[in-house]
C-alpha cells in the first residue's frame, strides 16, 4: 500500500523554513535534495511502450541515497543475498552496544570520529572475549550495523551486532562457547553481559580519545555509569537471522509510511514506546523541529555503516571463512555480483518488463529522459513494428 505522505513531500513544503532556522552542513543539503528529486524528472528516467497493446509508461530515476526510504528495497535484497551465502551452521547471537546519551553532543560534533570509536571499541570487546580462553579461545566474526535514530528521531546512536555462537581455532576445528559443551544445550546468552559492559565502557572511552579530546565533566559522568549491553537470545536459526537483516540493515530514521499528516506546519507520525510493552502512539512535531531531528541522522558521506569483523571482513573471507565451511561440510564462500534486475523479480516481485494494462513481459524501452541539469538525451530505436 502507497503511503499517504512522504519524506520528500514535507522537504518540499518546509525545508526552507528549516534552514531559516538553523544551520546545516553540505552533506545534509545534499541527501535533502537527493530526497526531493527521487524518481521525479529532475534525475530524468526512460519511456517503454508495450509491443502487444501500445500502453506508454515513464519511470523516473531514483536517487540511491541510502538514506531515502525510497531507495533501499534493492539494495537491502542484494546485502541480504550476500550474507546468505555466509552463514554457517551454528547458532547465532544479537548483540546490542548503547551509548548514555551524555556522550550525544560529541556525537553531534565529531559523527566520523565518533561512530568510528563505537564500531571499532564494540569488535574489540567481542574480539577480547573470544579470543580468551576460559569463553571461547578462537576466531570469531561480527557482522555490525549502525543505528542513530530512536523512536521518536531523538539522536540515540546504537549498535545491532550479529555474532555466531563459536569460531575456528588454531588447528582449524569449530569451538564452541565453553558453556556450551559443559551444558549441553543451547545457551540464553554469548558472553556475560555484565562483564561485556564493563570492558566496552573502557574501550569505548579509550578508542573516542584517540580521535578527540573529552571535557572532563562528560568523561566524568559518563565513566561513572553502568553501560547498557543488550546480549539477547539466539536467533532460532539461519533464517531468522536472514529475516532480522532484511528488518534492521538499511532501515533509515523513519519511513514514508509511518507519516500521519503534513500540514500547517506540523508532521504527526506513528512511534512505538518501547518504555511501555511496545505501545503504537502517535507524535506531533512543528516541521522544522521534525526536520531537525531528521537531519541528526545523516551520516557523514562515504561512512560505512555496516562492516565486517573477523571471518567476515572483506581480507579474512576467503580463507577464515572457507575453512569453517568446510568444517561443516558447506559449499565454499566465493564472491557473487547479482544483478539488480533479478533481484527485484526474484527478491521483490517486480517484472520491470511487464504491461500494467495487458500483463503481459512486451514493455521495451524506446527513450531515454535526459536530467534537468545532465548529459544530452539518447534514444533507442524501437526494434518491433505496429
Amino acid at each position: 500500500m502507497q503511503p499517504q505522505h512522504e519524506i520528500a513531500e514535507l522537504l518540499h513544503l518546509y525545508q526552507s523554513d528549516f534552514l531559516a532556522a538553523y544551520t546545516t552542513n553540505n552533506q545534509v543539503l545534499r541527501t535533502f535534495n537527493a530526497i526531493r528529486q527521487c524518481r521525479t524528472n529532475a534525475l530524468g528516467g526512460h519511456k517503454k511502450v508495450c509491443t502487444n497493446c501500445g500502453n506508454i509508461k515513464i519511470s523516473y530515476n531514483s536517487c540511491r541515497n541510502r538514506h531515502c526510504p525510497k531507495c533501499q528495497a534493492v539494495a537491502r535484497e542484494r546485502w541480504i543475498k550476500e550474507r546468505e551465502a555466509e552463514l554457517l551452521e551454528v547458532p547465532y547471537f544479537h548483540i546490542v552496544f548503547t551509548l548514555p546519551h551524555e556522550l550525544n553532543s560529541l556525537a553531534r560534533k565529531y559523527p566520523k570520529e565518533f561512530y568510528n570509536a563505537l564500531f571499532r571499541s564494540s569488535w574489540l570487546t567481542i574480539q577480547q572475549f573470544a579470543s580468551d580462553p576460559n569463553h571461547l579461545g578462537a576466531k570469531t566474526s561480527m557482522t555490525a550495523v549502525l543505528h542513530t535514530w530512536g523512536q521518536q528521531l531523538s539522536l540515540h546512536p546504537h549498535l545491532h551486532c550479529i555474532v555466531p555462537g563459536g569460531g575456528i581455532n588454531e588447528k582449524g576445528k569449530w569451538v564452541f562457547p565453553k558453556k556450551y559443551q559443559k551444558a549441553k544445550r543451547k545457551l540464553k546468552y554469548l558472553f556475560p553481559k555484565k562483564a561485556l559492559s564493563i570492558v566496552y565502557r573502557a574501550k569505548f572511552m579509550a578508542c573516542l580519545r584517540e580521535q578527540i579530546t573529552i571535557p572532563q565533566n562528560i568523561a566524568s559522568i559518563v565513566m561513572n555509569k553502568q553501560w547498557v549491553v543488550y546480549a539477547k537470545q539466539p536467533f532460532l536459526g539461519p533464517k531468522s537471522v536472514l529475516e532480522y537483516l532484511g528488518r534492521y540493515t538499511h532501515k533509515i530514521a523513519i519511513s514514508n509510511h509511518r507519516l500521519i499528516d503534513v500540514k500547517n506546519g506540523k508532521i504527526s507520525f506513528r512511534y512505538k514506546d518501547y518504555a511501555n510493552a511496545a505501545t503504537n502512539k502517535s507524535m506531533v512535531l512543528d516541521a522544522t523541529e521534525f526536520i531537525r531531528r531528521f537531519s541528526l541522522h545523516v551520516l557523514p558521506a562515504g561512512f560505512r555503516r555496516m562492516r565486517h569483523y573477523g571471518m567476515l571482513a572483506s581480507r579474512n573471507k576467503t580463507i577464515d571463512l572457507n575453512i569453517a565451511k568446510e568444517y561443516f561440510g558447506l559449499e565454499r564462500w566465493k564472491k557473487q555480483k547479482i544483478a539488480w534486475e533479478d533481484i527485484a523479480k526474484e527478491s521483490l516481485n517486480i517484472h520491470l518488463n511487464k504491461c500494467l494494462i495487458c500483463k503481459k513481459d512486451t514493455m521495451v524501452a524506446i527513450e531515454i529522459i535526459e536530467p534537468r541539469r545532465g548529459p544530452p538525451a539518447k534514444s533507442i530505436t524501437p526494434n518491433y513494428e505496429f
